[in-house]
């Protein structure tokens, strides 16, 4: 078998070498990037070389070697989708959807995103770093490396700003990437109540000095019948595009609004959600590059029926991303190897799909090319499992057989 990934520059000593895994590197050529029985060199932060264990030089090896013993070795996994940050939980809601309303009844009589503003807006910044912190260690027990946390639960300057900054500071103080998402076109706040343009004209001037504080590392919107209207949306996404940063957008959930095309329009990292999501829509997406982020958690959880139109966005070559969607009204999961599995059950992926989605689409999805495959000059992120083969985790329900995750080339203790 042929070496993945190139040699180390000529000279240089290799901190790391990890021996005998099962690799899948998701590099294409092959399904799953698969090699048997592989190695990898890691120096500093980066890989250095992937391939066959019998094909590492002898000049990469060191006396710092990890024999993993046939252990699974993926690339870290990628939430490409969370609300990490917010102040409560709505457990409440949950018990009134189970007694027969809807979500959009709930958001139209205050409740829904509403209550965890006013929850957020409460909370101290200790008190939503902590909360976000204690959700992004059970993430990275999984073998999460990456999160995006949006913000979208202040909806006011200071606090939405609140939320970015918590959000970049678990950054700072855990062994993880957080991409952070400015999400203030994320519902209408009770003080702009009927008044839904004011409310974006407002929200606009907020965006530059985000961007000024380095908070924010993309725009999203919520464009729908509960949230704002394509002409909004598109409001949001000009004033983004004057300020350099990329869009994202929640579309198509609850109603074809034709936001997918829109923000394709815009050269979107990705369109999430989808269940509605028009022959048109899908047009735009794959001519745009723009990624469809899938989120069964809110489907299984909101019980939907209409699925996502996999098939053909598969047929289209669209590529599907897969993320917790984690929210405290419909989706508080914290296992992207559960959301594996319900992208097979209910969505109907393959087993291999759903993992790109999680690794090499999801930082797609984030306009991160560093990271979600197993190659040389990339992110050393990647996790080991106790498993012989990655279908294995998108197969068992309630298993976390993490081993060890590494996290720019150092092992999480």
């Amino acid at each position: 078998m042929t070496t993945i990934a190139s040699r180390a520059t000529p000279g240089a000593a290799p901190a790391r070498v990890w021996r005998h895994a099962r690799l899948a590197t998701f590099q294409p050529g092959t399904p799953w990037g698969w090699v048997e029985d592989g190695a990898l060199v890691t120096s500093a932060e980066h890989i250095t070389w992937v391939g066959p264990d019998r094909d590492l030089p002898a000049a990469l090896r060191a006396a710092d070697e990890t024999d993993l013993q046939g252990a699974l070795v993926t690339p870290g996994l990628v939430d490409a989708h969370t609300h990490l940050v917010y102040g409560g939980d709505r457990a409440g809601e949950f018990e009134q959807r189970l007694q027969g309303a809807t979500y959009e009844e709930i958001a139209r009589a205050g409740g829904g995103i509403r209550s965890t503003v006013a929850a957020t807006r409460a909370a101290s910044d200790e008190a939503l770093f902590a909360a976000a912190a204690r959700r992004a260690h059970v993430l990275m027990a999984e073998g999460v490396t990456t999160i995006e946390a949006k913000s979208g639960y202040g909806l006011a300057e200071d606090h939405e700003a609140r939320c970015l900054a918590a959000a970049r500071r678990l950054a700072r103080e855990l062994p993880v990437a957080i991409r952070t998402t400015s999400l203030a076109a994320h519902a209408l706040p009770p003080e702009y109540a009927g008044r839904p343009d004011d409310y974006i004209d407002a929200a606009l001037t907020w965006l530059a000095g985000q961007k000024e504080r380095g908070l924010v590392d993309a725009v999203d919107a919520f464009c729908d019948t509960i949230g704002f209207t394509p002409a909004q949306t598109e409001r949001v996404f000009t004033e983004a595009k004057r300020l350099d940063l990329p869009v994202k957008l929640h579309a198509e959930q609850l109603s074809d609004q034709d936001g997918a095309a829109l923000a394709a329009r815009f050269g979107a990292l990705s369109c999430d959600h989808l269940e509605h999501l028009s022959p048109r829509g899908i047009a735009a997406m794959k001519a745009s590059g723009t990624v469809a982020v899938l989120l069964p958690g809110a489907f299984y959880f909101l019980r939907e029926t209409k699925l996502p139109p996999v098939a053909a966005l598969r047929e289209a070559g669209v590529p599907m991303a897969i993320a917790t969607d984690h929210n405290p009204g419909s989706s508080p999961a914290l296992s992207l190897v559960l959301m594996l599995n319900m992208a097979c059950t209910l969505f109907r992926l393959t087993p291999e799909e759903a993992w790109r989605g999680v690794t090499v689409h999801a930082a797609r999805a984030l306009g991160l090319a560093d990271r979600g495959r197993l190659a040389a000059g990339l992110r050393a992120d990647f996790a080991v499992w106790d498993a012989s083969h990655p279908r294995e985790l998108a197969y068992r329900v309630g298993h976390a057989p993490c081993r060890q995750v590494v996290f720019g080339g150092a092992p999480r203790a």
